[in-house]
């Protein structure tokens, strides 16, 4: 099977918060720009999260991930469904409190529309999450 990054410019995304909803220095573009510069800033709450709606069915392998050390998340879980189905739960994962890219989360390969991942106990005492980097591989179908 072949591994590709599945977010493209058709994938609808959305996030829980922005950073004083300051969407152009936080918003949730820099997900997925490759810049090392910019980051997905969440505002403060207990649950931080993102969506993603796949402009087709895929098969979500693998899941990469860069937080900046202090605003990472303890625990992360995977939801996602076909269209006009309610969110099941895929995985959970536990990364590391690091600045480091994350990328050895494989995840149990299900097909999907809709993945949803949420930030669940934040290292930061306000609950804030800061991304620099998410990659969604897998397959398309």
């Amino acid at each position: 099977m072949p591994v590709e990054p599945l977010v493209c410019a058709h994938t609808a995304t959305r996030v829980s918060s922005v950073l004083n909803r300051d969407v152009k220095q936080f918003g949730k573009q820099h997900l997925f720009d490759g810049s090392e510069e910019t980051c997905w800033n969440s505002d403060q709450g207990t649950s931080q999260w993102v969506t993603l709606d796949f402009p087709c069915p895929v098969k979500v392998s693998q899941l990469h991930i860069q937080f900046q050390g202090g605003f990472s998340s303890r625990l992360c879980t995977l939801e996602g469904c076909r269209t006009g189905e309610e969110l099941v739960k895929i995985s959970e994962l536990y990364p590391q409190d690091s600045h480091a890219m994350q990328i050895s989360f494989q995840v149990e390969e299900t097909v999907l529309d809709k993945l949803k991942i949420t930030f669940g106990s934040s290292t930061d005492f306000f609950g804030r999450v800061v991304v620099y980097h998410l990659g969604v591989l897998g397959e398309r179908l």
